[in-house]
């Protein structure tokens, strides 16, 4: 299977099949195709999963992709970032945002996460439910704005904002933490939490959320009431 990424802060993932080559979505994820390939709509993994699915805001149904021939298929970001390629090892596994997920090959594994602390799910900016995808295979994922890697050593820490966390090593733990000093609260002007991962393992931050970049629009959408 070979691939290139296209099309700078609008990217898409174009994928060259050979005959009897299997992708996955989220149901209807392809943006266009060349050559010969079936279609199948189906609930990836049994009920317990798909529902897992549909608790995350994902499709209850994913489809599967396969080449008859040689074929081509792409699949588009959905808001201005970059696409990021991970090839994961037979049990490796990632967590990321509930939107991250774009296609992977078939064998690889989508299911809920949730976050083992309370606190880091209802006030991480991450959600409590978060998604796991294992291997092994080779997945496809989406980051909005800019996305900067860090590897963590164990117990090295990250502090970042809210929501800007996009995918992690199921390694890495996360948590959230108070700002401290009443100043930085009422003043700081970055919100009552941050997020903390500890390593070890990989993490990938992002810059612009679909959420942050509303918050900048809403004062300038006028009030019809």
């Amino acid at each position: 299977m070979r691939y290139s990424i296209e099309g700078g802060t609008l990217p898409a993932v174009i994928i060259q099949l050979e005959a009897g080559e299997s992708l996955i979505s989220e149901a209807g994820g392809r943006t266009w195709s060349r050559g010969s390939i079936t279609a199948e709509t189906k609930a990836e993994g049994g009920l317990g999963k798909s529902l897992g699915r549909l608790f995350m805001g994902e499709s209850l149904f994913m489809s599967r992709y396969t080449a008859q021939g040689q074929a081509e298929i792409a699949f588009s970001s959905s808001f201005p970032g970059r696409i990021v390629t991970r090839v994961l090892q037979p049990g490796e596994s990632i967590v990321c945002q509930k939107s991250s997920f774009l296609c992977a090959t078939y064998g690889v594994e989508l299911a809920v996460h949730f976050q083992k602390k309370l606190g880091a799910g209802f006030f991480g900016g991450e959600g409590f439910i978060m998604q796991r995808i294992t291997g092994p295979g080779m997945v496809f994922m989406e980051v909005d704005g800019y996305c900067q890697e860090y590897d963590l050593a164990p117990g090295e820490q990250l502090v970042c904002d809210t929501g800007v966390l996009a995918i992690m090593d199921a390694t890495c733990q996360m948590d959230i933490q108070m700002v401290r000093g009443a100043k930085n609260i009422f003043f700081g002007g970055e919100g009552l939490f941050d997020t903390v991962v500890t390593g070890p393992g990989k993490v990938y931050l992002q810059t612009m959320t679909i959420g942050k970049l509303a918050k900048q629009l809403i004062p300038f959408i006028p009030n019809k009431s």
